[in-house]
């Protein structure tokens, strides 16, 4: 009799166990798979934002060279000339 309890004790801590680590073994693979979809999602956020970054590089190379178009000798001169305006490279300053 006294063998039975402790068997059935047995058994019912085995079976305790057993689904404790059921019960461990699916926690990990779900977090493993949020753990994965949320670094998927911040790999796709950093790609898009690599490529807002590159886009804004690209517009800033772009405005610069407006911006040396625009400061040029020769346009310095025919804007000038269109206010009648006489042209003196001492009186031209550049600001950086």
């Amino acid at each position: 009799s006294m063998k039975k309890n402790k068997k059935r004790f047995l058994s019912a801590f085995e079976s305790f166990i057993y689904k404790l680590c059921i019960l461990a073994i699916t926690c990990l693979i779900l977090g493993i798979v949020f753990f994965e979809t949320t670094l998927a999602q911040k790999n796709v956020e950093i790609q898009k934002l690599e490529h807002d970054v590159e886009k804004i590089k690209i517009r800033n190379e772009s405005l610069n060279m407006k911006i040396d178009e625009l400061i040029s000798l020769d346009n310095i001169k025919e804007i000038s000339n269109q206010y009648g305006l006489t042209y003196r490279s001492e009186n031209i300053k550049t600001i950086d």
